[in-house]
């Protein structure tokens, strides 16, 4: 086995293109994801997209991280890390500088670096239309977390860290340390930096065991390579905070009460599931052969999808890349015989280039203006009292990014790490709806109004409490005063 993988290097690297003869594949991939970012709505709909803005222009304002809550009154002060805070930085600026427009072109770049770079790598390996099937269905697993978050701006560098440490097991050396700058960046951009970390280890254990006589040097450069990564992810505001966080968050008890936290759900057919079965199916039939440290990451990959849903799109970039070689093996890699001259890669880089800036002019023509929405209860907000909108509120989970950006203090937001075990189980047991936890809630923090989604199981319940009038109700949310 680890000589037909020595000849699937050689292969690859007489090659940097897919056997279209292209670099018009990686092109055409990165103008439809750019095209994404730009026109898909539901890019907009998470309420932290909102909370995350209003971050960003917090950071902008006082020129400082937050380390502890200066939004919500629930727990005003309490501790929070703050590890997304560049990506925060990055999507105000794309605020300040174009609104809703500039969100979307921000997260339309993202995802066309991300498409790009995944595209380019596989083109190294893969003849079409191998790799072009492959980008489908990895590309699809992104689909569920498709939302103008921190986690969309990371992409691009989990793909281009994750292709630079398998170029280096194809060229059989250490990772090059033009990396390490992608690490700095991940780690105060997101906490999957952590991923980044951890696949240095099964890269590292199969390099040494195909090394032979030069296992010392190999020990040397991969564990100097992981040492020097280690260290530049400490160097954010959190420091050692930052590295521990996404581990202390998989640990609370009540993270599953959040959609994106819980098992993969195979009721309906998802690019997960097409994703597993065509894996399956290419591997029985092609007889698929990994190195063991390469599949055992495989498979810790695969649980972390299935275990919580937000991870398939790891699964779906990762694994499609540390699946490329091998494919490249069954299918039959690309050769040199596949590259073009200049001009033609020249020409199609221009033809990208155009358009993208159609789409942009397009973009820019039709201006985002959004309305009451899932996350954004706007006519609702509008209707409040304007004295109570000072006074303690209680709010659906999905509202709380949108009261922190309208500058209304939230009883809960999307920031359940900060909030806690504790505090989350109590506001789930009040919206069970149990009406005994419901009104201790209400008396301990003094709630004087609620605004609450449109279809929300507790509404029927305030419907019925004594001391508590309807006073607006929409399609998207209802606002409820306590007299």
């Amino acid at each position: 086995m680890e000589a037909q993988l020595k000849h699937g290097l050689v292969l690859a690297k007489t090659s940097t293109t897919d056997a279209w003869g292209w670099p018009s594949f990686p092109i055409v991939v990165v103008v439809i994801g750019f095209a994404i970012g730009l026109f898909t709505p539901a890019l907009l709909n998470d309420g932290d997209t909102y909370w995350h803005i209003a971050t960003g222009q917090w950071i902008l304002r006082t020129g400082a991280i937050p380390h502890a809550d200066p939004f919500s009154y629930t727990v005003a002060g309490a501790p929070w890390v703050a590890h997304e805070w560049l990506s925060e930085l990055v999507m105000a600026l794309a605020w300040k500088a174009a609104g809703w427009n500039g969100i979307m072109m921000l997260f339309g770049a993202a995802t066309a670096i991300t498409f790009g770079a995944f595209a380019h790598y596989l083109t190294r390996w893969l003849r079409q239309p191998a790799a072009l099937v492959v980008f489908i269905l990895g590309a699809a697993c992104i689909s569920g977390s498709l939302l103008a978050r921190p986690h969309l701006l990371a992409l691009p560098v989990l793909v281009l860290w994750s292709a630079g440490l398998l170029r280096a097991r194809d060229q059989s050396t250490a990772p090059s340390l033009w990396l390490l700058p992608l690490m700095l960046v991940w780690a105060n951009l997101h906490g999957s930096f952590v991923f980044g970390l951890a696949l240095v280890v099964p890269l590292a254990i199969e390099a040494w065991l195909d090394a032979g006589e030069s296992r010392i040097s190999v020990v040397r450069g991969w564990g100097v390579f992981l040492a020097a990564a280690t260290g530049v992810s400490l160097v954010t505001p959190n420091g050692w905070h930052g590295l521990l966080f996404p581990f202390e968050l998989a640990r609370m008890t009540q993270i599953g009460s959040i959609s994106e936290w819980r098992p993969t759900d195979f009721h309906a057919l998802e690019p997960m599931e097409m994703a597993l079965m065509a894996t399956l199916y290419i591997a029985f039939s092609r007889g698929i052969r990994l190195p063991m440290p390469r599949l055992l990451t495989l498979l810790a990959v695969l649980h972390l999808a299935l275990q919580h849903s937000r991870h398939q799109m790891l699964a779906g970039l990762a694994g499609a890349l540390l699946l490329t070689a091998p494919l490249g093996q069954a299918f039959g890699a690309a050769t040199g015989s596949d590259r073009p001259g200049p001009f033609p890669a020249l020409r199609w880089a221009v033809a990208g280039v155009a358009c993208m800036l159609v789409l942009t002019t397009l973009r820019i023509a039709h201006p985002l203006v959004r309305t009451d929405d899932y996350v954004s209860p706007a006519t609702a907000l509008d209707h409040v009292p304007p004295g109570l909108l000072s006074e303690p509120v209680i709010n659906s989970y999905e509202f709380g990014g949108y009261l922190i950006f309208r500058n209304v203090k939230p009883f809960i937001d999307g920031r359940a790490d900060m909030y806690g075990d504790d505090f989350m189980a109590g506001y789930s047991a009040a919206f069970k709806p149990d009406r005994a936890a419901f009104e201790r809630t209400v008396d301990k923090y003094g709630i004087r109004w609620a605004l609450l989604g449109a279809h929300s199981s507790a509404l029927p319940m305030i419907d019925a409490l004594p001391g508590w009038r309807r006073v607006y109700a929409d399609r998207v949310a209802a606002v409820y005063v306590r007299d």
